[in-house]
């Protein structure tokens, strides 16, 4: 094994945290428009609480092991420029985990995702409407439900 061999992870691994990255962004984006609502205490609201808790924490995991996964093939670049060709096969081995390991958390977050799009559809079903119903007042669920 050659040199240029971890170096073709380079460009996927820049690309695949690039995407986690943009899946971050967008998670948070969603977590302080829900925070923002007038009534954040919803039902359909606090049903993707934990779902949204879990996908931080996966994309944070997932971020993590792609930088572990790209530190890795750095070593390995190095490791076969000094000429250790084992040691640089079997840190490029463990950079191939590492990539896969991410991937298969990335897969696990979309199924979060999958499931918080089901319970919006659900609500949206049962003849529900997010801003609908935190508009309208006296309708129950506003800031204002519960008080006499």
């Amino acid at each position: 094994m050659d040199i240029t061999t971890p170096a073709l992870l380079f460009p996927a691994i820049s690309l695949l945290l690039l995407a986690y990255t943009n899946r971050f962004l967008t998670l948070a984006q969603v977590i302080r428009q829900l925070h923002g609502l007038p009534d954040p205490r919803i039902d359909v609201v606090r049903r993707q609480i934990p779902g949204l808790k879990r996908r931080v924490r996966l994309i944070k995991y997932m971020q993590s092991v792609a930088v572990a996964s790209f530190l890795l093939c750095c070593l390995s670049m190095l490791a076969l420029f000094g000429g250790s060709q084992s040691a640089g096969r079997w840190l490029f081995a463990a950079s191939m985990l590492s990539l896969a390991a991410s991937l298969v958390m990335s897969l696990f977050e979309v199924l979060i995702s999958t499931n918080a799009l089901s319970v919006v559809l659900e609500d949206l079903e049962g003849g529900g409407s997010l801003t609908a119903r935190t508009a309208q007042p006296g309708n129950g669920s506003g800031p204002a439900a519960g008080r006499t």
